[in-house]
């Protein structure tokens, strides 16, 4: 049956994986030049990691959408396994959201053109005035219902443990009062973990877990803690046993 999987993957699902990332590049980068970027930078890509799963043959749950309320902005901060986090999330959230993006890929061809016309937030940290501009972007991006996606971990898992939560994202929420919304993956490093990049996909459900969000409790140092260590203690809750607990990440 494996090697059935893997002359499936070869035959069908690598040429149409490349047709279809063809097709929603064009989509993104004509949509958001043209018009809505908020809508050309959504869908397709959402519709292009649905069908990348699908194409794959595995099967996904999702827990806890009543979590989540018509029209509201939130910070969705998760875990992150391994490279079908990102199918995941675009392909079954089922809220528009933008990525948090390093700066430095604003300058790559056609990747950084197309993220620009789709409001994707880069952080900038290169001093004050660069971390305001960062904030006073995603303040006129983030409304109604227009969300945010981070991995606040800042590198794939070598292990499916969890690494240490890094700030930002949760400085960023505080900034503009936002609810935190933790997500747990659960999967994705068995599908394709970064030590397997670019070969075949090992075939294993996948589980995306939304948790209830976290309000603000004030602002400032006291609230960004609070909230990163509640978030994180939540998307370790639901973690499958193999991987509970912290293990150290050397990217970090």
């Amino acid at each position: 049956m494996k090697y059935l999987y893997r002359l499936y993957q070869i035959l069908i699902v690598l040429p149409l994986f490349l047709l279809a990332t063809i097709l929603v590049v064009l989509f993104v980068t004509v949509g958001c030049t043209l018009g809505n970027g908020h809508y050309w930078g959504y869908v397709p890509g959402r519709w292009w990691s649905w069908i990348i799963i699908k194409l794959f043959l595995l099967p996904v749950k999702v827990e806890g959408r009543e979590n989540l309320e018509k029209d509201q902005s939130y910070v969705f901060v998760a875990n992150h396994q391994g490279a079908f986090d990102i199918f995941l999330i675009y392909g079954f959230l089922h809220r528009n959201f933008k990525w948090m993006m390093k700066h430095q890929l604003r300058k790559l061809p056609l990747i950084g053109y197309a993220s620009e016309k789709s409001h994707q937030i880069f952080v900038d940290k290169r001093g004050p005035k660069a971390i305001k501009a960062t904030y006073d972007k995603a303040r006129d991006t983030l409304t109604e219902g227009i969300s945010l996606t981070v991995f606040p971990e800042g590198a794939r898992t070598f292990t499916g443990h969890m690494g240490l939560f890094r700030r930002g994202a949760f400085a960023l929420a505080d900034e503009l009062q936002l609810p935190v919304v933790p997500l747990t993956i659960n999967g994705s490093f068995n599908v394709m973990p970064r030590m397997r990049d670019f070969r075949f996909v090992e075939w294993h459900p996948l589980t995306l877990t939304i948790h209830q969000p976290i309000y603000p409790i004030g602002k400032g140092d006291e609230n960004i803690s609070a909230t990163l260590n509640q978030a994180y203690d939540s998307v370790m809750s639901a973690l499958v046993p193999e991987y509970q607990g912290y293990v150290e990440n050397p990217d970090q």
